[in-house]
C-alpha cells in the first residue's frame, strides 16, 4: 500500500468516525419520538400514525412521501413530502387528525 492509499483510507475512516455520533444522535431522537408517540397512543391521547397518514396521504397525491416527525410537546405530526426540488411540510394535530398548516 502506498502512502496515498494509507492517507486516503485514514481520511475516510476519520470521516466515518466523526459522523457516527451525529448519526447516533439522530437515531436516538427518532427512537425517542417513536417511543413518545407510542406511549401517547396507548394512553388514548393521540391517533396512530397510520390513521394520520390514511387521512393526509390521499390529499397529497403525486408527491413523494418522505416520512413523519412527531412533536410530543405539541402533540403534532409533521409529514414531509417532496414535489420535485421543493419540500412540503404538513403539520397535523395528533389528537384529531386535522391539518393545522401546510408550508413549502
Amino acid at each position: 500500500m502506498n502512502s496515498f492509499s494509507i492517507l486516503t483510507t485514514l481520511s475516510i475512516t476519520a470521516a466515518l468516525i466523526a459522523g457516527a455520533p451525529a448519526a447516533d444522535a439522530f437515531d436516538g431522537k427518532r427512537r425517542g419520538e417513536q417511543s413518545q408517540a407510542r406511549e401517547q397512543f396507548m394512553a388514548g391521547r393521540v391517533m396512530s400514525l397510520r390513521e394520520i397518514e390514511n387521512r393526509v396521504l390521499p390529499r397529497m397525491q403525486g408527491l413523494l412521501y418522505l416520512g413523519p416527525e412527531y412533536d410530543a410537546r405539541a402533540l403534532t405530526y409533521r409529514l414531509k413530502f417532496r414535489d420535485g426540488s421543493r419540500v412540503i411540510f404538513v403539520d397535523v394535530d395528533a389528537r384529531t387528525g386535522s391539518i393545522l398548516r401546510q408550508s413549502g
